[in-house]
């Protein structure tokens, strides 16, 4: 009985066991299916991704041919372009007369073969001695962070022929922003964060400075204030050609930041394979001063050296350099510089006059705001020196003045209630200067021009075409290079006749362009303005799919940016990826709150200060719904947002402070914690962290997030020297440690623009729109299916 009561029980615990085993097979296999048939229905929406971003963005007939010239020669009479060479592989500088477009070949390809070779120079930039008798060659150039910067110099002599390589036994692509002096007999250069001076008919080399190393750096920049005050070329010849005004940066006790490259490759190789029949690698790192918000920036001053060499005369100013910038410098006269001097909260820029034998300085004028004050770029001198020209928000708007050297007085010369976007030439006479605004339409911008003395209200110059605008005009005053494009047209670029605007001709036609991608979209783009809150009015622009049917309800997905360094609304030719949305069925649109750089006044701008996360997102929301409210075909409940940098850093905010209202979001390249971005852009528009902890607090998305509900995709490179990677693992480890489902794409040893090796920039994209197409379907019956 025991036995038989064992048997029976063994033989039932058996078939137990078994039942219990094929039950947890089918629910194995259950779980399978449902697990595999979205990854495969995700598999299926990216490749479906990738065909149409191979028949939009990657498909060279979409592509804008640009105008490789705009270089004036002389007072504007001719100019020169950068063409392809019909009997060489390398290109032809060619000169065009301007008025008649009469064309000939200033310096043809074969003119830049050097000794010993049998292909001539791949000219990457290249620059004309004041006198036109030499041209300076750019070649063979590396990248430095953002631009390639550092590269080898040549020297063509017009008249005698041949080039000859500047640098003496320099390493190859080691120079950087070679320059000719005035009178044109030297070149200067920097090599090794040192400045050299090259005379041109002996060869003899001088160098300026000596102390240049890691940790010095003469005549460039450091990491932060090229990346935020974009000093690159960190000297200016003096007007006489004697002496030369540099930049130092000390970085000495700015902290190391390390970038890891996992793959050993330096930084901007991308390793796919290690070759046989090597061993495995180990990973490499580079170190480099990246100050972080609150934490120490490097020392800056001015210097001047003697073109000859000598004692470095360094020019006075007051204050601890470490806590105070120069963002911009330049030569008042042979024996005087300008300097503007700024506090660490970017609050006060004062103009120094300084002297450049003395080194002694005094303030010509200070320009102080609540929030912070832009720098001037480019001052002006008239009235034989008497006078500099400048921008200042003093009265609530973006103004031109004109401020005496002796006294210090500003004297306003753009009157009216609008901003000045950038100030463009002074004519030859000094009766008028031309400038940028758009005082009507801030997504727009056009070219005007005022009387010097303020006396008149400024005129338009720019005809009836609406769009963005840009002017490069020549030394005389009478012709310029204008470049204009609207969202529905293509970049026009031409040679006009100033001041009546007169088209003398084209330089690069892409006319063809508007009827290409008329079938990615349904109509023109709708240009609006919608309420953000409490009748704020911002704008936006919103694009239809195509076949578009107002009865039908569509999914909307928001391009979106929102910080004081970019405005995403403005009228010109948009990224093909806003087209490549809609041509897979969605609405996009986007929109500017304040904060963002359009030409509407002081106060809209510098309303964000201290307050960067909550109010952009706060009124980003409110212009979502205002849009859905007066658009009825917006699906309400199909709303997606993605940005890139800046504007990664505004999808995290939406998608945590507004679940109810995105459901989808991409983000690239955010910011999620404001501290772990640098001293300069952070602390300018946040103040110190150490004084603010509760504005970074409340403005960094990160601590927002047990927020998030909907479907989130993070994207980052690891070699990211811009914005780090480190928030990229914080922001992870935050979703994970709340229980946060969310999907995440690294592309190793990838900068801030995620561009290098093959297919890297493809790939994104195809991500971010495969992305939306599995979580946030265009059509309502895939969104029924979903």
């Amino acid at each position: 009985m025991s036995h038989a009561t064992l048997g029976s029980g063994t033989l039932n615990r058996s078939a137990r066991n078994k039942d219990r085993f094929t039950e947890a097979a089918l629910i194995a296999f259950s779980v399978a299916s449902v697990i595999a048939g979205p990854y495969a229905a995700h598999a299926d929406q990216r490749e479906a991704a990738a065909k149409l971003l191979a028949r939009t963005m990657t498909n060279p007939e979409f592509q804008v041919k640009s105008f490789r010239g705009g270089a004036w020669l002389g007072n504007g009479d001719s100019y020169l372009a950068l063409e392809p060479s019909a009997t060489w592989s390398g290109s032809d500088i060619v000169r065009y007369q301007t008025a008649t477009g009469t064309r000939e070949i200033l310096v043809a390809a074969d003119r830049l073969i050097p000794a010993g070779e049998k292909k001539p120079l791949a000219v990457e930039n290249y620059r004309m001695s004041p006198d036109g008798h030499q041209v300076l060659i750019f070649t063979n150039s590396k990248t430095v962070w953002r631009q390639n910067t550092r590269g080898d110099y040549w020297v063509l002599d017009l008249a005698r022929g041949g080039v000859r390589k500047l640098g003496g036994d320099a390493p190859a692509s080691s120079l950087m922003f070679a320059k000719f002096s005035p009178d044109n007999s030297k070149v200067g250069y920097v090599r090794g964060n040192n400045v050299y001076v090259e005379d041109l008919a002996s060869g003899r080399i001088a160098q300026l400075t000596q102390d240049g190393c890691d940790t010095i750096i003469n005549g460039t920049s450091d990491w932060v204030n090229e990346e935020e005050f974009d000093i690159r070329d960190g000297f200016q010849w003096s007007p006489d050609s004697r002496a030369i005004a540099f930049w130092q940066f000390n970085t000495n006790g700015v902290q190391n930041y390390t970038l890891i490259y996992d793959l050993g490759a330096p930084k901007g190789e991308i390793v796919t394979g290690i070759p046989y029949p090597n061993t495995g690698v180990y990973p490499q790192t580079l170190e480099y001063q990246y100050p972080l918000a609150g934490t120490p920036n490097s020392a800056v001053r001015v210097g001047v050296a003697s073109a000859a060499g000598g004692q470095v005369v360094w020019l006075q100013t007051a204050g601890d350099p470490h806590n105070n910038y120069i963002p911009e410098m330049g030569w008042a006269d042979s024996s005087y510089v300008l300097l503007q001097y700024m506090n660490r909260l970017q609050n006060k820029n004062e103009f120094l006059l300084a002297n450049a034998a003395t080194g002694v300085s005094r303030t010509l004028f200070v320009d102080e705001d609540r929030a912070w004050v832009d720098v001037n770029r480019d001052v002006s001198w008239v009235n034989q020196g008497r006078e500099f020209l400048v921008l200042s928000e003093r009265d609530g708007w973006r103004h031109l003045y004109r401020v005496a050297r002796d006294t210090g007085k500003a004297q306003l010369i753009t009157r009216g209630e609008f901003d000045v976007v950038s100030l463009d030439r002074v004519s030859p006479d000094e009766q008028w200067v031309y400038f940028i605004a758009s005082p009507d339409n801030p997504t727009q911008r056009y070219l005007y021009r005022a009387r010097l003395n303020g006396t008149t209200a400024p005129e338009r110059v720019t005809p009836n075409e609406p769009g963005t605008h840009s002017y490069t005009i020549s030394p005389n005053g009478e012709w310029a290079f204008h470049n204009y494009s609207s969202f529905d047209v293509p970049p026009v670029f031409e040679v006009v006749h100033l001041p009546d605007h007169r088209v003398v001709r084209n330089t690069a036609d892409n006319s063809a362009l508007a009827e290409r991608v008329k079938p990615l979209s349904g109509g023109p783009a709708e240009f609006v303005k919608v309420d953000a809150g409490n009748g704020l009015m911002v704008d936006a622009w919103l694009l239809k799919p195509p076949n578009f049917d107002p009865a039908k309800k569509y999914a909307l997905i928001v391009n979106v940016y929102s910080e004081p360094a970019g405005q995403t609304t403005a009228d010109r030719w948009p990224s093909l990826f806003d087209r490549t949305l809609t041509s897979a069925g969605y609405l996009v649109t986007s929109f500017d709150n304040q904060g963002t750089p359009a030409p509407r006044g002081r106060e809209w701008r510098k309303v964000v200060y201290g307050n960067v996360g909550p109010l952009p997102s706060q009124e980003q929301a409110a212009a979502l719904q205002s849009l859905e409210k007066s658009h009825s075909y917006i699906d309400p409940k199909r709303v997606g947002v993605w940005g890139w940098s800046g504007g990664g850093t505004e999808t995290l905010n939406l998608m945590f402070r507004y679940p109810e209202i995105y459901s989808v979001g991409a983000s690239v390249a955010s910011v999620p914690d404001q501290r772990l971005y640098d001293s300069i852009y952070q602390e300018r528009y946040m103040g110190l962290p150490q004084d603010s902890p509760k504005a970074y607090e409340e403005s960094s998305a990160i601590n927002f997030a047990s927020g998030l509900r909907g479907e989130l995709l993070v994207i980052h490179g690891s070699g990211d020297d811009n914005v780090h990677f480190q928030g990229f693992e914080l922001l992870v480890n935050k979703l994970i440690s709340l229980g946060k489902q969310f999907d995440m794409r690294v592309y190793p040893g990838r900068t801030h623009g995620i561009s290098e090796g093959k297919g890297t920039n493809s790939d994104v994209y195809t991500n971010i729109l495969g992305y939306f197409e599995t979580h946030l379907p265009a059509g309502l019956e895939a969104a029924a299916s979903h």
